[in-house]
């Protein structure tokens, strides 16, 4: 069934990023995809043609507006992706032990008794060293670097299979100089600005600076554009907050920097289990999640969470467990990829990811809390971070139902979301951009207020108002709230207090 965020009997803390396409073009079913818990659309550059993003931006705004739900929409870049070029139908069949070659200087594929592949990636065979591993399909054709000479690529079939035009090329020993951003990407991003997105995601990171200079085109774009400001408070210039993908080895070996200058990442299994070996995947899993919480930055989770459920009505019982297990480990936010983009189901996966948060979190709350300060955020020694730690413990102590916060640009709402609460935090502000970018923040439920309260007692009479009328608490229960002045600018928050539920509204303030 459909639910409401501000019904705390189904609030879901865990956030839920869903991808658009075909199978949501449907106004009625992107509706339902909404409504049933997803509050992050993304729109996966790799596919489909501006004209139809445009169409799909459209229809998120006008269904978002309809149902009064704030949504964000992120804008997924396909980075420098090297693939097969073309292949003669109906393909060319690789068996193990067989030899062939990946050529930049052909254009169509040569059968024979050693077959002769093209590929897109013109420094393929000076980068490439003998001995190196070469995946094609994502990982489900393998093979081994013999040696190389001019624009060919010489290479041994390990496990074979079936290669067509298109088909990804790996290289997970070598160390590619293809750029982080391609003319592509940059054009995408000015559609982005054009769109007003929330977020961008900046795939096959390898070392902090790429995001930097990510960063820096956002940045020139937004001169000229209504971008918004950033959740991270340090930063004062407008701009669109980054996701970095965690997809190749060299991105989980510098996750620091890489972290350092991003404002969230992901952790995009697919690459990565092919890049890496499978079964230290899940370790590598946890290992990102904490890193993300050590720098107080979001973390999202994705690729084949509930697969099965592009083609049927239930997932597995390992995805739902799969689902269940990023939750337990700290993660903001689990990702549907093709179970709403291309499935036959993509409402019904919405609600069962919902339904496993919910039934995850309620776990998490019967288990012994304390609070996580992150451990790069607290030796930074910043004010709001201090509060929000503060706001943790005056939780436990009155048992709290519900953090109200002015976070302006989401900064507050972000220290609050990293802390470790089990309740909901309600994030108010002036900004449409900042309210939809929140969305993705856990616990966190953005409420856009187009009214700025003059002092603090008017921002608690106005709480006060706001959560009695929706049932989000009952009269005489705790909330701790947090604010500074003047509301609507941001980086102010200064005081946090404890209040009873209806107390302005008995006394009229």
């Amino acid at each position: 069934m459909p639910y409401s965020d501000l019904d705390p009997s189904k609030f879901s803390l865990s956030k839920i990023v869903a991808t658009i396409g075909p199978a949501t073009d449907v106004e009625e079913t992107l509706r339902r995809v909404i409504e049933n818990g997803a509050s992050v659309l993304r729109v996966n550059f790799s596919h489909g043609s501006f004209e139809e993003h445009a169409e799909r931006v459209r229809t998120v705004r006008r269904v978002s507006d309809a149902l009064g739900k704030p949504v964000a929409i992120l804008g997924d870049l396909c980075g420098p992706k090297i693939r097969v070029g073309l292949v003669k139908a109906p393909g060319i069949q690789l068996t193990a032990g067989q030899d062939f070659s990946l050529r930049t200087d052909i254009d169509e594929s040569k059968d024979g008794e050693t077959p002769e592949l093209p590929c897109t990636y013109e420094p393929l065979a000076a980068e490439v060293h003998e001995g190196h591993r070469v995946l094609i399909n994502d990982g489900a054709i393998r093979a081994l670097a013999t040696g190389s000479d001019g624009s060919t690529l010489r290479c041994r079939v390990v496990v074979g299979g079936l290669v067509t035009t298109g088909k990804g090329v790996n290289l997970p020993d070598s160390d590619i100089s293809a750029p982080a951003i391609t003319e592509h990407d940059r054009a995408c991003v000015r559609f982005g600005i054009d769109h007003k997105f929330d977020y961008f995601a900046l795939s096959f990171v390898r070392r902090g600076e790429e995001v930097r200079e990510l960063r820096s085109i956002i940045e020139g774009h937004c001169a000229e554009a209504d971008c918004g400001g950033s959740l991270d408070a340090t930063r004062t210039d407008p701009t669109i907050p980054i996701i970095s993908k965690i997809e190749k080895p060299q991105a989980v070996e510098r996750i620091d920097e890489i972290l350092e200058e991003s404002d969230a990442i992901m952790v995009a299994r697919g690459d990565l289990g092919v890049e890496m070996d499978l079964a230290r995947v899940p370790i590598i899993q946890k290992i990102l999640i904490q890193r993300a919480h050590d720098y107080g930055k979001p973390c999202i989770v994705a690729t084949q969470m509930l697969e099965t459920m592009i083609e049927k009505p239930f997932p597995t019982r390992a995805e739902s467990s799969d689902v269940a297990g990023a939750i337990f480990d700290g993660t903001d936010a689990v990702m549907l990829s093709g179970e709403t983009a291309i499935g036959k189901y993509a409402p019904l996966a919405v609600q069962m990811m919902r339904r496993i948060a919910l039934a995850t979190e309620e776990r998490l709350r019967e288990l012994p809390q304390s609070s996580r300060p992150s451990e790069v955020v607290r030796e930074s020694r910043y004010r709001t971070a201090a509060l929000a730690h503060g706001a943790w413990h005056m939780v436990q102590d009155v048992d709290a139902k519900l953090v109200c916060v002015w976070s302006q640009h989401g900064g507050s709402a972000r220290y609050l979301s990293r802390i470790g609460l089990r309740v909901p935090i309600i994030a108010f502000s002036s900004s449409e951009a900042a309210v939809r970018r929140m969305t993705l923040l856990y616990g966190v439920t953005p409420v856009l207020m187009r009214t700025l309260p003059e002092h603090r007692s008017e921002f608690a009479k106005m709480v006060d108002e706001f959560v009695l009328t929706r049932g989000m608490a009952e009269v005489g229960g705790m909330m701790v709230l947090l604010a500074g002045k003047p509301f609507g600018v941001p980086g102010v928050v200064n005081t946090v207090s404890i209040r009873r539920v209806g107390e302005f509204a008995a006394t009229g303030g």
